[in-house]
């Protein structure tokens, strides 16, 4: 009698065991290289550095299936320096990525944690500098984050399932304030089409108290101003004061044949500056500081092996309480070529000119994204790396 009970309750488990079936996978990238910067802070650089082409990072993927088409899943995905084995992100274990969720091919995905927004995920993959040209090929200071500089804590995101190519999605971040709900809340909406030769991609984020909530989450703390991270570009630490940070994105790439060509645009805006209690203010700074940047680039594969890339990016600062605003020109190029799937060497070319008045109240300056910003207007930097993806 104790036998058939026993079998009775192995069987009633058998369902369960046959659609839970769950896996987790180990990935990343290992992306290393040498720079020459013409001007960094007056002086031309040599330095290697890790993670330009593709930041260098470690993943782990799971999921399980839960059966009926609902499975749920985890990421997490780590920042690391190849030349000194240090955490990336300001030192974040997982600081890249780190979300848990449940997703399903009928509703899609709602996903819990630190994640990238929908400016990131609609219109940034389709910039030069997440294609083929790095962080160094980001528009200046990235201040559109369309190269994911900046990641959302404490978020809640809903990817949709494709509809014909179509998607859309969403993310909001709970600022955590006891007693202002807005402070500190991020939120961020988008939309993506992908059919044939076509990719559209249209998104914004808004950002409350950005100096605190968005540009300074890259840290071990809960939050910390920018200003303390290490990380601040001329190009728009002077607005750290603003309470309310947007920017809008659109996005659009077609491919012939080898070749593809690509439009990106946004406005960036710190609105309402002179909140203190956001960031510094030295130069007492007070109503809005607006950005309008361009970008048209051009990737081509004339064999597997090769990839060559061109671009050039115009942005358009118009300052706030007296300050004229800066211009940026900027044009780069690249050349991959892939020894394997998984291997590549490449080189990056990129050079920027500035004109006019920085956030700082100062002459601008050249400043290519998260290199030492130039004493002049101009900057070059050369990179000649080697990327490997496992």
């Amino acid at each position: 009698m104790k036998k058939t009970l026993l079998a009775v309750a192995v069987a009633a488990t058998l369902p369960q065991l046959v659609y839970a079936q769950s896996s987790v996978t180990l990935a990343g990238v290992i992306d290393v290289g040498i720079n020459d910067v013409t001007n960094a802070g007056g002086a031309h650089q040599y330095m290697m550095s890790s993670g330009v082409n593709n930041g260098s990072r470690v993943i782990f993927r799971g999921v399980e299936d839960l059966g009926g088409g609902l499975k749920s899943l985890f990421f997490l995905e780590n920042g690391f320096n190849v030349n000194n084995g240090g955490l990336g992100q300001g030192g974040l274990l997982f600081g890249r990525q780190a979300y848990v969720g449940l997703a399903s091919g009928q509703f899609g995905s709602i996903t819990l944690g630190r994640q990238y927004d929908s400016v990131v995920d609609y219109v940034g993959q389709i910039a030069a500098a997440d294609n083929w040209g790095g962080y160094i090929s980001a528009h200046p200071g990235d201040l559109d984050n369309f190269n994911n500089s900046y990641r959302t804590n404490n978020s809640i995101k809903y990817t949709s399932p494709a509809f014909g190519g179509f998607t859309f999605g969403g993310v909001y971040s709970l600022g955590g304030v006891a007693g202002d709900v807005s402070r500190n809340q991020v939120w961020s909406l988008g939309a993506g089409y992908a059919n044939g030769p076509l990719s559209l991609g249209v998104a914004m984020i808004n950002a409350r108290n950005p100096n605190l909530s968005f540009f300074g989450n890259n840290s071990q703390t809960t939050l910390t101003a920018a200003t303390a991270n290490g990380t601040v570009t001329p190009v728009y630490s002077g607005f750290m004061s603003a309470r309310s940070y947007t920017s809008i994105g659109a996005a659009a790439a077609y491919t012939i044949g080898n070749g593809t060509a690509a439009l990106t645009y946004s406005n960036v805006r710190f609105s309402n500056m002179g909140d203190t209690g956001s960031g510094p203010n030295p130069a007492h700074y007070t109503g809005t500081a607006m950005f309008n940047n361009a970008e048209v680039s051009f990737r081509y594969r004339p064999t597997p092996e090769w990839l060559l890339g061109a671009a050039y990016d115009f942005t358009d600062g118009n300052g706030a309480g007296g300050n004229e605003g800066a211009r940026y020109h900027q044009g780069e190029m690249s050349a991959q070529y892939f020894l394997s799937k998984r291997t590549t060497l490449y080189v990056i070319g990129v050079y920027q000119h500035a004109a006019g008045v920085d956030s700082t109240g100062k002459r601008a300056v050249a400043a290519i994204n998260l290199l030492t910003p130039s004493s002049s207007d101009s900057q070059t930097v050369l990179r000649v790396g080697f990327r490997h993806k496992f």
